[in-house]
């Protein structure tokens, strides 16, 4: 039963390196469109708040 044992212990790490292996290969660039129109429109917005804002001397009166 011992060496039945010793048998499953690789069994069992060979088996999970390769679903750890599948999990680290998977394809992983489906969110990168969504993440870069996300920050485009934070450019904008930011680029919109300080045209509109007041300048930054009379900002700073802290």
């Amino acid at each position: 039963m011992a060496a039945l044992a010793w048998l499953l212990i690789p069994l069992f790490a060979a088996l999970g390196a390769a679903i750890w292996g599948s999990w680290a290969a998977r394809n992983r660039t489906t969110g990168d469109v969504t993440e870069l129109a996300g920050y485009a429109r934070f450019r904008e917005a930011m680029e919109r708040s300080h045209s509109v804002s007041e300048p930054v001397e009379q900002i700073s009166n802290v």
